[in-house]
């Protein structure tokens, strides 16, 4: 955690260290303990990335090499517990000729990679209850699609939460997931100095938020998953909102080989808890394709409706994975936001090929945003290794400027 949070990193990982000692001292006669703590899971991942954006506008074309290591330990279970330990480092592997938003050179156009050694995760789990786990402290939290809540791996600082949650399995072929969130660790760095009103660029969110997420997977057709994300900000209430929406998704053998792919969900959002504005606004995702083998193609429709002044927003979500790799669209503009896509997938020679179009218009007033271009490539090797290439192209017409981002990626998982 921040030294902003209500626990420090190193506060953290003392408590977790302390938690096995407590739990150690029953142990000693039988060596459970010892082997529970030695027999654990160590984790390495290393990726290094080159990123390169050019504006059209009056900032100068950054480009970015850096270097993330991610390193941790899983303990074993004793009587049903055990606990992760997991720190992160990010260094300038070349050059550095951008806004890291911590380096000063506001120059140049951002990429939010800015350098910083802190714990990723560090929490307790217990599993003695069956079908059940527990965790409590700095955790990874990725629901469904990463829509509402996912950990932003593509950026070299992982998002985590600090909190507590529960996931039960007793029933049969369900997933609920429960949990309480009191901090959310962005993917900015800790020392981020923007101006406090705008809370995009906060590298900690502090907050009061219950989380709850339904998922059954008992039908032929389908999975479906109901949801509803409370969130109450501790210092920016007029970001506090809640959200309450059902997800299905599934797929349909058509013909030999072939699959038809199918998704739906629908979300209603509105003021939450503080938050001084009176408002309710709706999301829809529609999605249909083809898959057949390695190959596959999808027409997609998403909808964030915005009333021209308050729009509705997924601050906790994966939201690179969303409305383009270009990133425009990080919050939803206030009059909202409709992105129809067509993508394209398939493998050639082991390597992934992927294209998507993006057309985005406004939903109040149906003016359109822009258009967008993403390709990328990748190749796994061995299983432990992948590297890729990936660009994104977005094409101005009455929201933002063009914009082209370039990635050259490797990255080792042991």
């Amino acid at each position: 955690m921040s030294r902003h949070s209500s626990l420090t990193s190193t506060q953290m990982a003392y408590a977790v260290l302390l938690s096995l000692s407590l739990l150690a001292l029953p142990a000693f006669a039988g060596d459970s303990f010892s082997d529970a703590l030695m027999g654990g899971k160590p984790s390495l991942d290393a990726r290094y990335r080159y990123e390169s954006v050019s504006q059209e506008n009056a900032l100068k074309a950054a480009n970015a090499s850096t270097l993330r290591l991610r390193f941790g330990y899983e303990t074993g279970e004793f009587k049903g517990f055990g606990a992760m330990l997991e720190g992160e480092h990010l260094s300038v592997a070349g050059t550095d000729n951008y806004n890291s938003t911590t380096n000063r050179k506001t120059a140049y156009s951002i990429i939010a990679d800015p350098e910083f050694t802190e714990v990723n995760q560090a929490y307790l789990s217990y599993s003695g209850i069956p079908d059940t786990k527990l965790k409590y402290g700095r955790q990874r939290i990725v629901l469904d699609n990463q829509r509402f809540i996912g950990n932003v791996g593509w950026r070299q600082n992982e998002q985590t939460f600090d909190g507590f949650t529960v996931v039960n399995k007793s029933l049969p072929a369900t997933t609920i997931t429960a949990g309480y969130i009191y901090n959310a660790n962005r993917v900015f760095s800790d020392q981020t100095k923007f101006p406090a009103t705008t809370f995009a660029n906060v590298g900690n969110a502090k907050m009061k938020s219950p989380i709850l997420n339904v998922s059954y997977k008992g039908w032929s057709v389908g999975e479906i998953v109901g949801y509803g994300y409370l969130l109450d900000y501790t210092d920016f209430a007029t970001s506090s909102i809640q959200t309450w929406g059902l997800r299905f998704k599934g797929d349909k053998a058509v013909a030999e080989g072939v699959k038809f792919l199918y998704t739906a969900e629908y979300a209603s959002q509105s003021d939450y808890k503080k938050n001084p504005a009176d408002y309710s606004v709706d999301y829809a995702f529609l999605e249909a394709g083809l898959a057949k083998g390695v190959h596959s193609v999808k027409l997609g429709y998403e909808l964030l409706e915005g009333n021209g002044t308050k729009s509705f927003q997924t601050p906790l979500a994966t939201l690179h994975a969303f409305n383009g790799w270009a990133d425009m669209f990080l919050a939803t503009p206030a009059n909202g936001l409709k992105d129809a896509y067509l993508g394209a997938g398939s493998t050639l020679y082991g390597v992934k090929l992927d294209a998507i179009y993006h057309d985005y218009r406004a939903d109040q007033g149906n003016a359109r945003y822009g258009t967008e271009w993403n390709l990328q490539a990748t190749k796994p090797i061995a299983k432990k290794y992948l590297i890729g290439i990936k660009y994104a192209s977005y094409n101005a017409k009455t929201f933002s400027v063009d914009t082209d981002k370039f990635w050259l990626w490797g990255e080792a998982k042991f």
